[in-house]
């Protein structure tokens, strides 16, 4: 007869989005530092209690806001908005409500794109500074 059952051990899950994107913000610091002086992440994921999530709803978080900014106005563009995902076989699906977002954010003259992994945002921020800076008529 046993005693006491041996512990099971599960492995901690990998942030792989938030790896990948660190690792997106880290080539930007060290090849684009102008935009890394400029990008931005809003922590709208992640699990939260519940008040925290409460008191946050109420100071403006929105789910679906997409997860990195780039106010650089290029192409007629206002600025560059990116759905982080990460790439496969940790990449999760474009929720609903991040849809209606990039929808949002396209009729309102922002650029909003959805990028799967550093490099592929690399390749779209890139990108997006080839074209032309947006000049605004006063």
């Amino acid at each position: 007869m046993r005693l006491f059952k041996p512990k099971v051990t599960r492995a901690k899950p990998v942030d792989r989005e938030g790896l990948e994107q660190a690792a997106l913000i880290k080539e930007l610091e060290l090849r684009l530092p102008a935009v890394a002086a400029l990008i931005y992440h809003v922590p709208n994921g992640g699990h939260r209690h519940k008040l925290v999530a409460i008191k946050l709803k109420g100071q403006g978080v929105k789910a679906g806001v997409p997860d990195l900014v780039l106010p650089m106005a290029r192409g007629g563009y206002f600025g560059l908005y990116i759905e982080f995902k990460a790439t496969p076989p940790g990449a999760a699906p474009v929720s609903a409500s991040q849809h209606v977002w990039i929808r949002r954010l396209n009729d309102q003259g922002y650029l909003a794109i959805v990028c799967r992994g550093h490099f592929d945002a690399m390749e779209q921020i890139r990108a997006y500074l080839r074209l032309a800076p947006t000049v605004v008529a006063a």
